[in-house]
């Protein structure tokens, strides 16, 4: 297969089960990495908001990781975490992400991050359905899927 898998959509979750093994759990990985990620590059920028960013540190947080999310979602469709764990977002086409579709998809996981429930829905949702979906990825039609399957 091809780098830039585009059969008409996302591959078949029973026919190629290979793009969509483990996940779950590359994804959760995936997440605590970022994480980690954003909360250093928070540190790192507060000098250059005169420290006055601790005053309201995590609304600058929440700020700088839609930014780090969007970007690296755009650049290539995953995050620096998504790319160690060796997983990428794909849209309803089977496409990477392009600036727009990262944008939805950082403003949908922000407002699940911001409702607690949801963020628990998601997180269900990606253990149980056969894609691995989380619910933004379920309204966007989106999924992510193992590199390494493409190869």
């Amino acid at each position: 297969m091809s780098e830039t898998y585009n059969h008409g959509g996302l591959p078949d979750p029973f026919r190629d089960a290979d793009f969509y093994r483990d996940t779950a759990v590359k994804r959760a990985l995936a997440w605590v990495v970022d994480v980690i990620a954003i909360t250093v590059l928070s540190i790192l920028l507060t000098p250059l908001t005169l420290f006055t960013s601790l005053l309201w540190f995590p609304l600058f947080y929440l700020c700088v990781g839609m930014a780090y999310r969007t970007a690296t979602i755009a650049r290539w469709s995953g995050t620096p975490g998504m790319r160690l764990m060796s997983i990428e977002l794909r849209d309803a086409g089977g496409d990477r992400f392009d600036l727009a579709g990262a944008g939805l998809h950082t403003i949908g996981y922000t407002a699940s991050v911001l409702m607690f429930p949801l963020q628990l829905i998601s997180a269900a949702l990606m253990i149980g359905t056969a894609r691995g979906q989380g619910l933004t990825d379920l309204v966007l039609g989106s999924a992510a899927i193992n590199r390494a399957a493409l190869d």
